[in-house]
């Protein structure tokens, strides 16, 4: 008896070890690559920490002022509101397009030939890399461009697409909608056919239709699935930089109304601006956290009425 428990110890003590071995990259990589980073950017917010051409200027603590300016200046409110406007430009579309498609596409009653085809070429945008992506769109719709040269032939005459505010915005949002919606139609799909076929059985049984048995059935299963989709798309959002970024040489042109909130981190990074580039990330640290929560109690609100 003595044998056998000191065998079950022996066992179980080297199942933690080698429990622990397993972890260790992964903690370790944490502790290197997320957690320093993110208390190092904290510490900074409350310094100031900049470098003026070849001078150093701190690290000198000032608490909360590098939050104070941010505030202060408007440019904050101005970027979120950009960043928020072509956030909803792709990702409307891209939320209806996807619901579309899945339904479609998880429907074996409609038959759709070669679906495993269009399955893969609506998935192909989002294996693309969004730099490449943004400078294929720029040489397509620049002043010398093949889109005007079109609308040159047509008797249209040269559009300036990155002069215009709301050109240059639906640009970055088509962009972003062309990237992301077969990922959505994709993690959508594998939910639809998730469901018990007996439920769209028993509602035709009853006399349902499509538009009904859509709403009534397919929506409520599939709010899970909708949560994730709107928190990751709400969180690249405001992380939104390569595309716009690109578009605009990093100028936010037309007049700085497609600047980004990372874009304008980026230019604190750039100027070595550590103690305003800590602050602002705290910010949108503290802005994803407080929308998540709204989305995520929103939706568990909703499920329970």
């Amino acid at each position: 008896m003595a044998d056998t428990k000191k065998s079950q110890k022996h066992r179980s003590v080297t199942r933690g070890k080698w429990g622990i071995i397993f972890l260790l990259p992964f903690a370790l990589a944490f502790f290197a690559f997320q957690l320093y980073p993110l208390v190092s950017t904290i510490y900074n917010s409350f310094f100031k920490n900049f470098r003026d051409g070849l001078t150093q200027v701190g690290p000198e603590f000032i608490g909360l002022e590098n939050f104070k300016t941010l505030f202060q200046d408007g440019l904050l409110l101005k970027y979120a509101g950009n960043t928020l406007i072509m956030w909803l430009i792709g990702f409307i579309p891209q939320i209806l397009i996807s619901l579309l498609l899945a339904s479609w596409f998880a429907n074996h009653r409609l038959r759709i030939r070669a679906a495993g085809f269009f399955k893969t070429v609506i998935y192909m945008p989002n294996l693309i890399m969004a730099s490449a992506f943004a400078m294929l769109f720029f040489a397509l719709f620049s002043d010398i461009g093949p889109v005007n040269a079109v609308l040159e032939s047509m008797g249209f005459g040269t559009f300036r697409f990155f002069s215009s505010v709301w050109a240059t915005r639906i640009l970055v949002g088509f962009m972003n909608f062309l990237m992301w919606f077969g990922n959505t139609t994709i993690l959508l799909m594998a939910g639809i056919m998730g469901i018990d076929p007996a439920l769209f059985e028993a509602a035709e049984v009853d006399g349902a239709r499509p538009g009904q048995i859509f709403r009534q059935i397919t929506l409520p299963i599939l709010r899970p699935i909708l949560l994730y989709v709107m928190l990751t798309s709400m969180i690249g959002g405001i992380q939104m930089f390569d595309v716009p970024q690109i578009l605009t040489d990093g100028y936010g042109s037309p007049n700085t109304t497609s600047m980004t909130l990372i874009m304008y981190l980026n230019q604190h990074m750039y100027s070595k601006n550590y103690g305003m580039g800590g602050a602002l990330s705290v910010i949108l640290l503290i802005m994803t956290a407080i929308l998540s929560l709204l989305v995520f109690k929103f939706m568990v609100k909703k499920k329970e009425d």
